[in-house]
């Protein structure tokens, strides 16, 4: 370690100092944010334990990252469906060769970040990367992931994690809307023609239903029940599952009072029919998960028309963008949502899974990220620039 330097490792978030996590969390990314952490910590969501990374220097704490440890982590949760049918028999016959330590740095539910209170120099980072290393092998966790990190957060890192073996690939990316529109209406009137008059449509479908309704609720306590089916259904046609929200966290967000989350609900009388849990910070907003209904999703349009209305609360809200998940990119590139660029860091404590790693996933995760944008993987930052830098 660098003399004047220490490394703390802490088992949660709510052992750090007072006011710490606020002052260096980014202020517009409402992932971010320390009830979301909490939140994840008291439920079960995948993980098995959960840890912070404190880089201090005398009294000073420079940097916190999170940790997620997982002990067993099932590889055919993670990977895409084609992937999936390939290892069926594997997970019939051997199902523990599925099963990997593996150690996620940054943010689970959300975008990477390394809060720092000034960039960090390189022997700062040295220093932060090994010490990552160190507890890596101290809890027996394999392979090391910083997770869907955005250039500029790991940029600072890059020669660090070079150093120590890591490398670099492209990771799904994320959805971004820029807001600054002064009503909804001016968002829609500012859309491309054929987008405008498709929102236009599915409002207009969901409307004509008067059994239809959609709310914003501070108090969605009573509804946690319905919100959970809502969301499995989602869940059971989802392509991958690192992480699986349930009854603890839900129960620990809404226990958070506070303008930092709202519930976007869409009802069928008194039956709720969909739902976009969202949170908010600084003047980001994210719409973080979703729950449908399928029973009636596709014909009353109720994925549009949930984020229609979060959108509308992210312009009221006074927001100057709104984030969506890593899913469902054509539609949400029809909101008028841009792609947000991110990256993996990786490595393997031993040389051979790390050496094997390295051969085998770039052009895996390519694969992914073509099935996954479809026609709009040459549009991607990521997806163009995959080639290139991800055996870096």
């Amino acid at each position: 370690m660098i003399p004047g330097y220490r490394v703390e490792v802490l088992p949660s978030v709510e052992l750090l100092p007072a006011g710490l996590w606020e002052r260096l969390a980014p202020g517009d990314d409402p992932m971010w944010s320390r009830a979301v952490f909490v939140a994840m910590e008291r439920g079960r969501i995948g993980p098995d334990g959960f840890a912070c990374l404190v880089l201090w220097r005398g009294a000073e704490a420079l940097a916190v990252l999170p940790l997620c440890l997982f002990r067993q982590l099932r590889l055919d949760e993670v990977v895409g469906p084609r992937e999936r049918r390939l290892l069926a028999p594997v997970r019939r016959l051997f199902p523990r060769l599925l099963r990997v330590p593996m150690l996620f740095c940054g943010n689970l539910l959300g975008q990477g970040h390394l809060p720092t209170a000034e960039r960090l120099s390189e022997q700062e980072c040295r220093a932060l990367v090994a010490a990552v290393l160190d507890f890596a092998r101290r809890e027996r966790l394999g392979t090391v992931v910083f997770k869907d990190f955005a250039p500029a957060d790991l940029d600072p890192l890059r020669a660090a994690l070079a150093g120590a073996d890591f490398f670099f690939l492209p990771s799904l990316p994320d959805t971004e809307l820029r807001l600054g529109q002064a009503s909804f209406e001016e968002y829609l009137a500012a859309l491309p023609a054929k987008p405008r008059r498709n929102a236009r449509s599915k409002i207009r479908r969901f409307q004509a239903r008067p059994e239809l309704r959609t709310e914003v609720l501070d108090d969605f306590g009573h509804l946690l029940p319905q919100i959970l089916g809502l969301y499995r259904q989602v869940m059971d046609r989802a392509d991958q599952r690192l992480d699986v929200l349930d009854a603890t966290f839900l129960a620990a967000v809404h226990g958070e009072v506070g303008a930092h989350r709202r519930l976007v609900g869409c009802f069928e009388n008194d039956r709720l029919v969909a739902f976009l849990l969202c949170f908010f910070a600084g003047q980001g907003a994210t719409g973080a998960r979703i729950g449908l209904d399928y029973r009636i999703a596709h014909e009353a349009r109720l994925y549009h028309n949930v984020h229609y209305a979060a959108i509308r609360l992210a312009i009221d809200s006074g927001c100057r963008h709104i984030r969506f998940a890593q899913t469902a990119y054509q539609p949400k590139l029809e909101l008028g949502c841009e792609l947000v660029e991110q990256w993996h860091a990786m490595t393997h404590l031993r040389p051979l899974p790390r050496a094997l790693l390295r051969r085998l996933l770039p052009s895996a995760l390519a694969a992914a990220l073509s099935a996954a944008l479809g026609p709009h993987a040459a549009g991607s930052r990521s997806a163009e620039k995959g080639n290139t830098r991800a055996t870096r």
